[in-house]
């Protein structure tokens, strides 16, 4: 189940949005083009829980391919002075091009409305803040960690949680698999979010309250919940205010 569009339109340009979609693609980039082996050129703005933490360097070994044999590549992580910049920089960093490529799907189809509702400053304070809650939200879980964390995925989940909360009636288009067939169809944000985040959950659960295949279940979770909890002290609902009235319209596939 793939989110591709809402039918909520927004009344400004999120400049905010397209700005970060824009840092995190350039971001992304540099750091692809300049990799050693599986090692992008931006390792040190990762955050590693052991190292922001205690301060302690990570020394992580890798298996490369180089010229044709099979070797082991060492790479010390130092982090950044002071260590607490790495929780900001490794949201602007992703995995790979799934990676990158759902997270800003996530940001273009939700973070518009978010950004509408609180306007274009508190929206930028709201989606840092929910970003620095679902990595402390990770860290704290996996204190001695020595596996870097990357990804916006913690900020956005911040988004999905507000969205939920202000537009839960709101339909999304969506593209459902039903084995080999595929299809689009329209539900309710409250059951495409509310779904994501049982997923989360679920994941949890299966992976002992850890990471799980490599990915930080409770920086989702903290996120998401995070983004609800911000939002209410916002004023809720109250934040569409100034008149404002989404009209919904129906979509127009090509």
């Amino acid at each position: 189940m793939i989110p591709l569009a809402d039918d909520n339109p927004s009344r400004s340009t999120p400049y905010i949005v397209y700005g970060l979609i824009v840092a995190n693609i350039i971001i992304y980039a540099i750091d692809r083009i300049h990799a050693m082996g599986p090692i992008g050129s931006l390792w040190n703005w990762s955050l590693v829980p052991e190292y922001l933490m205690f301060g302690h360097p990570v020394t992580k070994v890798f298996p490369v391919v180089y010229q044709g044999m099979a070797r082991q590549m060492q790479v010390t992580y130092t982090g950044l002075n002071p260590r607490w910049l790495t929780v900001l920089t490794s949201m602007f960093m992703h995995g790979g091009l799934l990676h990158i490529g759902g997270n800003m799907l996530y940001l273009w189809i939700f973070g518009n409305n978010i950004e509408d509702a609180l306007g274009h400053v508190k929206f930028f304070i709201f989606y840092l803040v929910c970003g620095v809650a679902a990595a402390m939200s990770h860290v704290l879980i996996n204190v001695h960690s020595e596996t870097p964390l990357v990804g916006a995925s913690g900020a956005i989940a911040g988004v999905l949680g507000a969205y939920l909360y202000l537009f839960p009636r709101n339909t999304v288009r969506t593209l459902v698999f039903l084995g080999f067939f595929w299809t689009f169809v329209d539900i309710p944000a409250m059951i495409v979010l509310g779904a994501w985040f049982v997923i989360q959950l679920t994941n949890i659960a299966g992976s002992g309250g850890t990471l799980g295949g490599g990915v930080a279940y409770w920086a989702h979770v903290g996120g998401f919940v995070s983004g609800i909890i911000i939002i209410l002290l916002l004023g809720g609902r109250k934040s569409l205010q100034r008149g404002r009235r989404y009209n919904h319209r129906p979509y127009t596939w090509e």
